[in-house]
């Protein structure tokens, strides 16, 4: 952090809402915006800063909103202008912010753009796409790059007779960058939200903004597909010009960037001299395994690839393209201690909508699955009540567009909020914690000795102290610290177990934070 002391978003707590399936108003199954603004309260009550809003945009919804038709509206599915511009008034009204999610490197290839891109090989548009001749390889495609889906990361167009790149399904033709017009046209989309309220974006395939000129193949026997992998000097102009935009607005947005590359050290460049992400995800998070000795090698590798550049972690532990952590980790305990640890680690932690419910990914059997990727599970409507539609006008006990999480007759919004003892209030208790401390808000992190399986770390801003002593392992153990210590938040036993001494015992799955006595 520079001199002039934390900004907003380095202290925030995210909630990531994938609007199908947050709250429906219209009774269609289909969560929608409207839906979401009348669920604010939740939020305001639960004590996050800023939502994330997933793609919202006129689709086919071949990738379920990642392929955008029009930038600059909301699909009819969603609702309107004036229902996003209600939910924004609405939202920071009880002080969150909105967070507008942006997809620059693809379009629909129902988009206007694309579909004058691909009407001749004359078009004024037919710049504004990655088009090629064929090659020498199998099929005489450009290269040999893999979709993220799976085949070919390229498709023959028979009218102009030459290839079009897709990283992702052939419906998502990847954007040319290095084409100005495109920047010129995206500045305007970016102008379109902020103007209209939105506090920033999370912006969607950062890596593959920038693309080799040569199109070199990838290594003989490559089995990656090329999104994850793409990674080109080329994608930190266009962040550059992104941010130079963005900081010229009053509201200080933030840009929060997928960079989809499993390495910190390649994810931290995209923060660049502090003049191009704000944050970038780093899925460490999302694929480490439950062990202290994992947990403990992704804080130091965070802290060791951020830390020389300044840069801010981020921290997730579940989101809508991957399994949810109480699925990973296999138990409500390790679930709820996953909850003390994201939000007491240096950096800004993101919440995935169902998460402070326990939620685990449903059971979505053959006939029901329509997620390309495999994704459905993750997706499931979230329930917020104990009737049999869960809160969702018209649907059954089949559940909305897809079926419910598991549990979900207990496992919802009312009947949580009123157990005391429940993972919702534990996600409560601990934002309320996170607020009322500066040190777990934007605090050092040193890592302590502790017992085998056992993971330590003090936060710690001026006078202000915590401790934090997560247990990985299936059995009591004893982890002392050294000094007079209160339990202010724990994971056993709901309220009645805080706001007494801590005796140095931490039951099996269990996770305590702890303040001077």
């Amino acid at each position: 952090m520079d001199g002039t002391g934390p900004r907003w978003w380095q202290e925030a707590v995210f909630y990531q809402v994938y609007p199908r399936s947050f709250a429906d108003s219209g009774g269609d199954g289909v969560g929608d915006l409207e839906g979401l603004r009348q669920r604010l309260d939740h939020l305001q009550w639960l004590g996050v800063d800023a939502i994330w809003v997933c793609p919202f945009y006129p689709s086919p919804m071949a990738d379920f909103g990642y392929d955008v038709a029009d930038y600059c509206d909301v699909d009819p599915l969603f609702g309107t202008l004036e229902d996003f511009d209600r939910l924004v008034a609405d939202a920071h009204s009880r002080g969150i912010r909105v967070i507008v999610d942006w997809v620059p490197n693809h379009t629909s290839d129902r988009h206007p753009w694309f579909v004058e891109s691909r009407s001749s090989r004359d078009s004024p548009k037919r710049g504004w796409y990655v088009w090629r001749d064929g090659g020498d390889g199998p099929g005489g495609r450009p290269n040999n790059w893999r979709a993220a889906f799976g085949g070919h990361a390229w498709t023959w167009d028979d009218r102009t007779a030459q290839w079009y790149l897709h990283l992702f399904l052939p419906e998502q033709p990847d954007l040319n960058w290095r084409n100005p017009e495109v920047a010129e046209a995206m500045e305007g989309v970016l102008r379109f939200w902020l103007d209209r309220g939105a506090d920033g974006f999370r912006i969607d395939v950062v890596q593959g903004l920038g693309k080799d000129d040569e199109l070199a193949d990838d290594p003989p026997g490559s089995v990656l597909p090329r999104s994850t992998t793409n990674d080109h000097p080329n994608a930190h102009p266009i962040l550059r010009f992104i941010r130079r935009l963005v900081d010229a607005y009053p509201q200080e947005p933030v840009l929060v960037g997928e960079v989809y590359l499993l390495s910190t050290e390649q994810v931290a460049r995209y923060l660049g001299d502090g003049d191009e992400l704000h944050l970038a995800f780093d899925f460490t998070s999302l694929y480490a395994p439950w062990t202290a000795d994992a947990w403990r090698a992704a804080i130091d590798r965070v802290a060791a690839e951020l830390g020389p550049i300044g840069g801010w972690p981020t921290w997730a532990l579940s989101n809508h393209d991957n399994p949810r952590h109480a699925t990973r980790y296999r138990g409500e305990a390790q679930a709820r201690a996953a909850a003390v640890l994201l939000l007491t680690l240096r950096g800004t932690p993101f919440l995935y909508a169902g998460e402070e419910l326990g939620l685990e990914d449903a059971v979505v059997p053959s006939h029901r699955t329509v997620d390309p990727g495999g994704r459905d599970g993750c997706r499931a409507p979230l329930p917020w009540d104990a009737t049999e539609s869960h809160g969702w006008p018209g649907a059954g006990p089949g559940g909305a567009w897809l079926p419910w999480p598991p549990d979900a007759a207990t496992r919802n919004v009312e009947s949580q909020r009123a157990d005391r003892s429940s993972v919702l209030h534990l996600y409560r208790r601990l934002l309320a914690a996170r607020r009322a401390s500066p040190a777990l808000r934007r605090g050092s992190l040193a890592v302590l000795a502790s017992a085998p399986g056992v993971l330590a770390y003090e936060r710690l801003a001026g006078p202000d102290r915590r401790v934090v002593l997560v247990n990985f392992e299936a059995a009591p153990t004893e982890a002392a610290v050294p000094g007079d210590w209160l339990v202010e938040v724990s994971t056993e036993g709901g309220p009645g177990g805080e706001d007494r001494p801590y005796d140095g015992q931490l039951g099996p799955a269990a996770a305590v934070l702890l303040r001077p006595a």
